[in-house]
């Protein structure tokens, strides 16, 4: 008998931008990529709607995300943890 074991899942890390609704946030992730053509090392970033379950985050907490199966029409992550509460 084989047990098949889950990898675990990426976790990103992102800061709070908007609390908007009941469980629900909207986390700012930041990344930096290497433009094609000419090297320059660029800084984008992309929005993600997030279920916080016990609404545990505020404004400007620094958060750790994952992806999870889709709990609306925009939200495809879920809260871990929060890793830094803003002052």
């Amino acid at each position: 008998m084989t047990t098949k074991t889950r990898k675990a899942p990426t976790s990103y890390k992102g800061l709070v931008s908007s609390k908007s609704g009941d469980q629900t946030i909207r986390v700012t992730l930041q990344y930096q990529t290497r433009h094609p053509k000419y090297a320059k090392i660029l800084r984008r970033r992309t929005s993600a709607h997030v279920h916080d379950q016990d609404n545990a985050a505020g404004l400007g907490d620094l958060v750790e995300i994952c992806k999870c199966r889709p709990r609306s029409k925009t939200k495809n992550w879920r809260l871990i943890k929060v890793l830094e509460k803003a002052e």
